[in-house]
């Protein structure tokens, strides 16, 4: 190898090194952490699971009802084949999402119904990028919106479904999961441009929606393992109900991932806009940092060692000082 190339991989590495410091860097993490807190992470994911739990299963009866009568199949089916479901935790999703009848009428509160609650989810996905962002919140004047990600997210299952239907069975999903990563991508930036009324524009939200996307297919993919013994336990204790526990722990879990990855895509779409004007932190401040930490985390640790020596059986505790007398007593 020539001088000049030895060069330029040192340098290449150190670049490399700088980047992934800066980028976890406590002060960073501090900041994505308390961006999670002001939006009340933990809360707004039980929330949108929730949300997500009324619309979904009704969608899915309706739904699973019109595909019967096209295919040999419903929703249940596909949920059943798409996780491998066996036993009590397939018989409880049959009787949860399959319908009682044939028919494949909808009545008018039936489909009012189905509208309100698909909406009641889009406006709690809206709350989230409204408090990620710091906007001003609309509610139900972006009803307009709401009903145009609704339309767009009927595409993105089709779409989704279509590939776990073709590459679903090769090792256990993994290709199917990896080639709808960069749909899943797209899907969340424009789900928050579009809920978030375009006052995010949509490169402020390629972080959030890579991270989302990535997450979630790690997720996705783990979930895929695990689920099924999830919904055979459950279904197996508490019936057509455990089934139920078990679907809103996955959606808590989703949208956990979803929730962090906002409060992460907000802070790197900050950093990266002040690094664009030029407000670039230092590498020597990096260091500082982590300089800071380990010594804060040394000194600790020697005080809590200090302590537990003072505390030691067999050893008498430390004597109080001797108070000074009372000017009184002094005095007499």
């Amino acid at each position: 190898m020539r001088p000049e190339e030895g060069r330029t991989a040192e340098k290449s590495r150190r670049r490399l090194t700088r980047t992934l410091t800066f980028w976890l860097r406590p002060a960073f993490a501090l900041g994505c952490f308390a961006r999670f807190q002001r939006i009340a992470g933990f809360d707004r994911s039980m929330a949108l699971a929730s949300s997500s739990l009324t619309a979904l299963v009704p969608v899915a009866i309706i739904g699973g009802t019109v595909l019967s009568s096209l295919t040999n199949s419903d929703a249940a089916d596909r949920i059943i084949s798409r996780y491998g479901l066996s036993g009590a935790g397939a018989d409880a999703v049959r009787s949860l999402f399959s319908p009682a009848e044939s028919s494949t009428s909808v009545g008018v509160f039936g489909v009012l119904f189905l509208v309100i609650s698909a909406l009641s989810f889009t406006r709690a996905l809206q709350r989230l990028f409204e408090q990620a962002w710091e906007l001003k919140p609309l509610s139900v004047r972006n009803t307009r919106n709401g009903l145009w990600w609704l339309l767009s997210g009927g595409v993105f299952v089709l779409a989704t479904g279509w590939l776990y239907a073709a590459l679903g069975e090769t090792r256990r999903g993994l290709v199917a999961t990896i080639c709808e990563t960069p749909l899943s991508a797209v899907f969340l930036i424009w789900s928050g441009y579009l809920l978030s009324a375009r006052r995010v524009g949509w490169k402020d939200l390629v972080p959030f929606g890579v991270t989302a996307a990535v997450a979630t297919a790690f997720y996705s993919w783990g979930t895929a393992l695990y689920l099924p013994r999830l919904f055979n336990t459950s279904a197996e204790r508490y019936g057509v109900v455990g089934a139920v526990f078990a679907l809103i722990s996955a959606l808590f879990g989703v949208m956990l991932v979803v929730v962090g990855s906002a409060a992460l895509g907000r802070e790197v779409a900050d950093e990266l806009t002040r690094i664009a004007q030029g407000q670039r932190t230092p590498d020597d401040e990096v260091r500082r940092q982590w300089d800071s930490v380990v010594e804060q985390s040394l000194s600790r640790w020697r005080k809590v060692r200090r302590q537990v020596g003072r505390h030691r059986p067999g050893e008498p505790p430390d004597e109080p000082p001797d108070e000074p007398p009372d000017e009184e007593d002094g005095a007499g």
